[in-house]
C-alpha cells in the first residue's frame, strides 16, 4: 500500500492521533451508539453485532433453560435418594454426583468437539455447523424453518447446558439437604405427608433461593464459553464474530464484542438479584420496611 494511502486512512479513522485522544473520541462515539467501523466486515460494528446478537441470545437462553431445568431436577432426585437412606438410593446418588463432577471438569471446547464427532459422524443425527440449512432454508415453510433451526441448535446448546447442569445439580442437592433438617419439614412429615410431597411442595421453594444466585454467575460463564462453542459448531453469534475479529486483527469489532459482553454480564447479575428478591419473602419484607436501616438488614441476614 502506498504511504500516501496509508496516511489517508490513518487520518480517516483517527489513528494518527495520540492514544489518549483516540480513547476520548471512542468513548464519545460509543455514547452515541457508534462503535466504529469493522475493517474485516466492511460495515459498522453495530450492524455486525446486531446481526450476531439474536443468535447468541437464542443459544445462551436455550442452554440456561435446559441446564437449570435439568440441574434442578437432578438435584431434587439426588436429595430425595439421599434422604430415603436406602443402600441403592445412596449408590445412585453417588453415581449422579460423580457424573456431574465429570461434566463440570470437561473443557467446553473439548466437549463440543466430542459431541460433534459423536452426533454428526458416528451417529449422523444433527447438522455439524451453522444455524440453518444454507441451501434449503429459504424454500422451507414456517414450521420447517423452526425445526431446521432447532436441529442446528441442539448440539451447541447441549454443550453449554451440560456445564450449567452440573453446577446447578450440586448446589440444588446441597440446598435441599440443608433445608431438609428444618423443623417445619419435620412437622410436615409428622402429619403423614409423603417424602416426595415434603420435598417438592415445602422444601424446594426455599432451596431454590440459593440456586437463583447461580444465574448471575452462569451468564458470564456462558458468555466466555460461547466463544469456543460457536467456533466449533460454526454458530453465527457473538463468539464466532469475536474469534474472527481477533484473527483478522479487527480491533474495533473486538472492542465492540467485549463491550457488549460486559453489558450482558451486568444484565445477568441484575436479573439474578431481581429473581432473588422475588423468591425470598424476607427481602420483600425488608424492602417494604426500608432496607437502609440496620435492624432490617440484620433481620435479612438472620
Amino acid at each position: 500500500m502506498p504511504e500516501s494511502v496509508r496516511a489517508h486512512w490513518r487520518a480517516e479513522y483517527g489513528l494518527d492521533r495520540p492514544v489518549a485522544e483516540q480513547y476520548v473520541r471512542w468513548i464519545a462515539s460509543a455514547a452515541r451508539g457508534d462503535l466504529g467501523w469493522s475493517f474485516s466486515a466492511r460495515r459498522p460494528v453495530t450492524d455486525v453485532l446486531a446481526d450476531a446478537l439474536p443468535n447468541t441470545l437464542l443459544l445462551v437462553g436455550s442452554a440456561l433453560v435446559v441446564g437449570f431445568g435439568l440441574g434442578v431436577g437432578a438435584g431434587v432426585l439426588q436429595a430425595s435418594l439421599h434422604v430415603r437412606g436406602s443402600r441403592g438410593g445412596r449408590a445412585i446418588d453417588r453415581a449422579l454426583g460423580a457424573l456431574t463432577v465429570f461434566f463440570f471438569s470437561l473443557p467446553e471446547f473439548w466437549l463440543a468437539i466430542a459431541l460433534l464427532v459423536l452426533f454428526t459422524i458416528a451417529l449422523p443425527l444433527f447438522p455439524s455447523s451453522g444455524a440453518v440449512d444454507p441451501v434449503l432454508y429459504d424454500y422451507m415453510g414456517p414450521v420447517e424453518r423452526a425445526l431446521d433451526r432447532a436441529k442446528h441448535l441442539v448440539l451447541p446448546a447441549l454443550t453449554l447446558a451440560l456445564g450449567a447442569l452440573a453446577v446447578v445439580a450440586r448446589h440444588q442437592r446441597a440446598a435441599l439437604l440443608e433445608v431438609a433438617r428444618e423443623d417445619y419439614l419435620r412437622t410436615a412429615r409428622a402429619k403423614g405427608l409423603r417424602e416426595r410431597s415434603v420435598l417438592l411442595r415445602h422444601a424446594l421453594r426455599n432451596a431454590l433461593i440459593p440456586v437463583l444466585t447461580l444465574l448471575g454467575l452462569a451468564v458470564p460463564a456462558m458468555v466466555g464459553g460461547v466463544v469456543f462453542v460457536e467456533k466449533v459448531f460454526g454458530w453465527p453469534g457473538m463468539g464466532l464474530v469475536a474469534v474472527n475479529a481477533v484473527a483478522s486483527r479487527d480491533y474495533p469489532l473486538v472492542t465492540g464484542t467485549v463491550v457488549l459482553g460486559s453489558v450482558a454480564v451486568t444484565v445477568g447479575a441484575l436479573l439474578s438479584e431481581l429473581l432473588h428478591a422475588l423468591a425470598d419473602p424476607r427481602l420483600r419484607d425488608a424492602g417494604a420496611h426500608g432496607v437502609g436501616g440496620r435492624g432490617s438488614a440484620r433481620g435479612v441476614a438472620s
